[in-house]
């Protein structure tokens, strides 16, 4: 038996939730081994997994242990000795809230903690509004029930550098679970003023940071909308959005309305995923709103979909609400005066090729980041250390992440929202919905297709193959995908285009096809990103059914020779 697990035994059992399960692995060394093997990973994302006993879980040792590294990082970088603190509707979240500010306090740093469940933009916005040296957001945004997570932000509202990760990683390393972890009593901080409410006005600047941004500014009234906030954190700030800008036409699903950690009605609550929007959908089949609107369990994705003129509705995928939204606000500020000199428009280096040509017919700089908004947030933070601020126009990544302002450093659901609102609402006015918008800028610049493909990696020896498979990609790259040859490649840990070193593979195949691989940074998966471009609708439909089957076939003979069997999940 483990000596690790039977520390753990003794020692862990604050939360008799652990000490039941840690009784229960007693007999079974496999599931012992995979809550111990490693430490949970800690990076730019903080800590991100299954919520259970052990060191490879999410569980207040791990979260102590966790914030107990940030404490000594702030300490030792002279930074503000003052954390915001929020939380969405995921298992644990309140426990973990707690105990991250008990460390805190114990620290000597004052802990800022808000209320109630509120979205990650809000966190990100709080840091800077109280002056903050950091942020958490206890969150694992969309992933599945069972999961939550610990986010941490720098001072600038953006989610920590890889320097600072290394930072508190190395920190944490030198602490104990259970030995090296100072704590405090929570009634005793609190009553102290060390542990402290962020007030209501914070959160009412947050959302009148996002109406400032309206690029229309009129009322909505006319638009009829169905929004669901995934039983998350999003509900409260988008109801307070939507009223100040006059949409009083709004159902929200009910079975999706409150806050609960099981999602009981999308055990994966990603709006990319139908399942997730499912009871969306089937309340626009009675309602027959001009938008459907729902955000994730912690409100910085969004998802939308629209009437398809058949009678039903559409989804719109990120890639296309991004395209959406970049070619609005040129237009718009275009039309009033006022587009910036030199306008910057940020996506990632796996968000759709599309999003190039619409920025160069308004005269946009387009950069391209690696995956992950903390990313976009730093082009910002570029801007403004240059003196011009003004530049940034709008940031957008495929998975559901938006900006249109420098509010907050992170993607921002409430925000989506707004902009997803001015947008139909003015092409309403053209008489247009937004898959006639949509369809209007695949005749201008071509028919884009994209998709992703991904495979999981359970466990320890899941992890293993997941490398040995992204090795054998490195060391052998295929000649040809879906029988179009590799005209080029970019492996991005060697750095590419002045970005950091990442684990990335990009494949550029004949007629502007594309593959990029990389692990996911949330989740024991690798993602494999697919871009193709058509003449005509069709013809891209067929090559990007090409590209896939080709991929996918690709992905079979290199697990095959490795003699791995991963699940598959498209």
């Amino acid at each position: 038996m483990s000596t690790v697990y039977q520390r753990w035994l003794e020692q862990g059992r604050e939360d008799p939730d652990l000490t039941r399960e840690l009784e229960e692995i007693r007999e079974d060394a496999g599931a012992v081994s995979d809550r111990f093997y490693r430490d949970l990973a800690f990076g730019t994302g903080g800590l991100r997994g299954l919520v259970g006993a052990g060191t490879n879980r999410m569980n207040i040792y791990t979260v102590r242990r966790a914030t107990q590294g940030l404490a000594d990082y702030l300490k030792e970088a002279g930074l503000p000795k003052s954390v915001a603190i929020a939380r969405d509707s995921r298992r644990k979240g309140d426990l973990f809230v707690r105990e991250a500010a008990r460390v805190l306090a114990a620290n000597g740093i004052t802990a800022w903690a808000y209320p109630r469940l509120e979205p990650t933009p809000a966190l990100s916005w709080a840091v800077r509004y109280l002056g903050c040296g950091a942020g958490i957001c206890v969150t694992a945004s969309h992933n599945p029930a069972q999961y939550n997570g610990y986010k941490v932000y720098g001072a600038d509202g953006c989610q920590i550098t890889p320097e600072a990760a290394d930072k508190i990683l190395a920190h944490m390393e030198k602490r104990d679970y259970f030995d090296g972890v100072e704590l405090a009593d929570y009634e005793e901080a609190a009553a102290a003023g060390s542990i402290r409410e962020i007030g209501d006005e914070c959160l009412d600047a947050f959302v009148d940071a996002v109406l400032a941004l309206r690029p229309g500014g009129g009322s909505l009234a006319g638009l009829k909308l169905v929004y669901t906030p995934l039983n998350g954190s999003g509900l409260e700030c988008v109801k307070k959005l939507l009223a100040a800008m006059g949409v009083t036409d709004v159902a929200v699903v009910p079975e999706q309305e409150h806050p609960d950690g099981d999602f009981p009605t999308c055990p994966y609550p990603n709006p990319e995923i139908r399942e997730a929007m499912a009871a969306g959908l089937q309340l626009c089949g009675q309602l027959h709103p001009d938008l459907l609107l729902g955000t994730d369990p912690d409100c910085d994705r969004m998802g939308a979909a629209v009437p398809d003129g058949k009678g039903g509705y559409r989804l719109i995928s990120g890639n296309e609400m991004g395209v959406l939204l970049l070619d609005y606000l040129c237009r718009i500020r275009t039309e009033q005066g006022s587009m910036p000199e030199n306008p910057v428009a940020v996506t990632t280096i796996v968000s759709t090729a599309m999003a190039a040509p619409v920025a160069a017919r308004y005269g946009v700089e387009l950069r391209r980041t690696l995956t992950g908004f903390k990313y976009i947030g730093e082009q910002i933070g570029l801007l403004e250390a240059q003196g011009h601020p003004e530049r940034y126009l709008f940031g957008f990544e495929e998975s559901y992440g938006y900006l249109s302002g420098s509010h907050v450093r992170d993607k921002d659901g409430v925000n989506a929202v707004m902009l997803a609102c001015e947008c139909a609402a003015w092409y309403a006015g053209q008489g247009m919905t937004l898959l006639d918008a949509m369809n209007a800028l695949y005749e201008t610049y071509g028919w884009y297709r994209e998709n992703l493909l991904s495979r999981a990696f359970e466990g320890e020896d899941g992890m293993r193959a997941m490398n040995g498979l992204m090795a054998s990609l490195r060391s052998a790259a295929p000649a040809a995908i879906a029988g179009r040859a590799v005209t080029g490649s970019v492996d991005y840990l060697r750095g590419a285009s002045g970005l950091p070193p990442a684990d990335v593979l990009e494949y550029r195949l004949e007629g502007e096809w594309k593959v990029l691989v990389r692990p996911s940074g949330t989740e024991p998966k690798l993602k494999i990103y697919l871009s193709v471009r058509g003449g005509s609708e069709a013809e891209a439909a067929r090559a990007l059914a090409n590209l896939t089957a080709g991929s996918e076939e690709l992905l079979d003979e290199r697990v095959k020779i490795l003699s791995v069997s991963p699940e598959t999940a498209c």
